[in-house]
């Protein structure tokens, strides 16, 4: 079965990351997790990143803040989709990390998702490996079904109930 890589630089950024592990869960695709730190561990980045393949991952996902250049060396050295996750950060709000992912050069792309992402990163792999796996392509059309259902049943709760009292339920 296909594997996604999820890695972070740091241990702070595991609550979004988790969020792409949850729905991975949710879709049956099988992950490994890990942290490691571009720029504190680079001889172990490299390893991990030249390794992936035997790995068996098929993509990888990787959050990043500030200067966020995991997803980008990710990128560099592993030969299929690399999602890149942009962490809010405390000094530029997250655009920065945004920048340093979605800026790419030439040749090496890094699919994008919002900062603090984590959510879409996790089911865009997920479509990613759908295109070779029909039975994971029927988990996705469920999920989305699921989702177009939530959404109606909120508009008839409104509809019911009204604004006011809706909004006391959401508390």
């Amino acid at each position: 079965m296909a594997k996604v890589g999820i890695v972070m630089g740091s241990d702070s950024d595991m609550p979004i990351m988790a969020k792409a592990a949850k729905i991975l869960d949710t879709l049956g695709v099988e992950y490994e997790m890990t942290i490691i730190s571009a720029h504190r561990e680079p001889d172990i980045f490299f390893q991990w990143a030249k390794g992936a393949e035997e790995k068996g991952f098929k993509v990888i996902i990787a959050g990043a803040g500030k200067a966020a250049h995991l997803p980008g060396m990710c990128a560099a050295l592993f030969p299929m989709p690399v999602i890149g996750i942009p962490m809010k950060t405390s000094d530029l709000g997250g655009v920065d990390s945004l920048y340093s992912i979605v800026q790419m050069p030439s040749g090496i792309p890094v699919a994008t998702v919002a900062i603090n992402g984590g959510e879409n990163a996790g089911i865009l792999a997920a479509k990613i490996l759908a295109v070779s796996d029909e039975a994971l392509l029927g988990r996705l059309k469920a999920y989305s079904e699921k989702l177009k259902s939530d959404v109606e049943k909120k508009a008839e709760k409104l509809e019911e109930i009204g604004y006011e009292k809706y909004l006391e339920s959401m508390k």
